[in-house]
């Protein structure tokens, strides 16, 4: 499998199942995307504000739903593994992309593995094992997510986006600019900088910078 990501913002991701498993999606795509769920009962546990339709779709009335909503993404996470089969049929033949929430191991081609992801914004790391042991991928999330670098990625992210623009607007040539903001990320003292207070982490990244090229001003 070839880990990427796709951008659901103003699609409809269609939900098939109300347990834990249906709210867990639900929430993780109701974050971006239109999120529709279809269960006959809910869990008792948050949906992420997906709408929830209680219903009782067969096999023979999947296709009406994929017809109702045209969904970009379709999750089979039912307690029955027939019926989701007859969702995977239906959602193969149209060419949607399709999770099946009930499946471990081997997957089909063209198979949706949803990973444990850490954010922080504008940073998302995702982690997977392309669905041979789930519980792997969220230890490795719960460790990594608890790490100093980890926490302040987003903020390293937004700051050396700002130097990188910077860098672009006095004309300083690609090549360089590439090998000043890789320096900035690679220094301790960056890092700490913005761990201790983040007050003076621009002017301390700034000093990585002229040490690698010189005065920009």
């Amino acid at each position: 499998m070839i880990p990427l990501f796709h951008d659901f913002d103003g699609e409809r991701v269609l939900i098939f199942g109300g347990g834990s498993v249906g709210a867990r999606k639900a929430r993780r795509f109701a974050r971006e995307a239109e999120t529709i769920v279809v269960s006959p009962t809910f869990a008792d546990v948050a949906f992420g504000g997906a709408e929830r339709i209680r219903a009782a779709p067969d096999e023979s009335a999947v296709d009406t739903w994929l017809d109702r909503t045209a969904p970009a993404l379709v999750v089979a996470a039912t307690d029955d593994e027939s019926l989701n089969g007859a969702i995977e049929t239906a959602v193969r033949k149209r060419g949607i992309l399709l999770n099946r929430a009930d499946q471990r191991g081997a997957r089909d081609a063209g198979s949706v593995v949803v990973p444990a992801t850490i954010r922080q914004d504008p940073v998302v790391l995702a982690i997977a094992t392309g669905g041979q042991s789930p519980a792997v991928s969220r230890v490795l999330r719960e460790r990594l997510e608890n790490e100093t670098y980890v926490r302040q990625a987003g903020e390293i992210a937004r700051i050396t986006s700002e130097l990188r623009k910077q860098l672009q607007e006095t004309g300083v040539d690609p090549d360089r600019r590439q090998q000043a903001i890789r320096e900035v990320v690679k220094r301790d003292r960056v890092w700490k900088a913005l761990d201790s207070s983040g007050s003076n982490t621009l002017e301390v990244a700034a000093d990585v910078i002229s040490d690698v090229i010189g005065d920009t001003s």
